[in-house]
């Protein structure tokens, strides 16, 4: 596999938690880190929302409202990320899905400007549509600025047979077909989102974000986690 000159970064909220609650400074400083260390490769995310709030699984709103809710809780994600990144030395724009005076709206054409000349663009807000997920957004996001590979990161080291936290016998499957994927059916990443990287050729890594050499892995084509194809 060659190393992405343009990636899609997928972040789950869930990275931007600790102790101190939905966002940790700890979490957000090393994620950071990881990021402006990467080798030369144009860098667009896209963040998730699950430290605040998940609609899916919200017992006390409905799915439409809770979704409403966690696309502004994406915009909240952006904006602490791109605090972070910007004070590690590395500019940033975020453009949202959602209308807020503090945020750019969507652009792919000004996203790609901005992503050659060497600034990270955070998109938030998801779709701007509920009842959608935030690996949806990703998949349309990477396929509007012509990304070279998806890159999901959140706390699962990839894609396993069954699920390691109930079944100590389950063990990571390195590599997929799209159609593989998604006649598994799979819950570690939305059929919807797969569908769309078919659809585009765009192939997808999932991977554990809290180790320290997985997104430099990526970044030089080094095979880590499972790669969707």
């Amino acid at each position: 596999m060659t190393s992405p000159p343009r990636l899609l970064l997928k972040l789950s909220g869930e990275a931007f938690a600790g102790e101190e609650g939905a966002f940790s400074p700890q979490a957000l400083r090393r994620i950071s880190q990881q990021i402006v260390s990467l080798p030369d490769v144009q860098i667009g995310i896209v963040v998730g929302g699950g430290n605040i709030i998940r609609g899916a699984r919200s017992p006390w709103l409905d799915r439409v409202d809770a979704d409403s809710l966690g696309m502004l809780a994406t915009v909240l994600n952006g904006f602490a990320l791109s605090t972070y990144l910007e004070g590690a030395g590395k500019e940033t724009i975020v453009q949202s899905a959602v209308v807020t005076e503090l945020t750019d709206p969507i652009s792919p054409r000004k996203a790609r400007k901005a992503l050659s000349e060497g600034k990270i663009v955070i998109f938030v807000g998801g779709t701007g549509n509920p009842l959608v997920t935030t690996d949806t957004a990703a998949a349309v996001r990477a396929a509007a600025i012509g990304a070279d590979l998806v890159a999901k990161g959140s706390n699962v080291a990839g894609v396993f047979n069954a699920d390691p936290a109930k079944d100590k016998d389950s063990h990571l499957i390195e590599e997929l077909s799209y159609d593989e994927f998604l006649a598994a059916r799979y819950g570690v990443m939305d059929q919807v989102a797969v569908e769309i990287c078919r659809e585009n050729k765009l192939p997808i890594i999932v991977f554990d974000l809290s180790d320290p050499d997985a997104l430099g892995m990526i970044c030089r084509g080094e095979r880590v986690g499972t790669l969707i194809h």
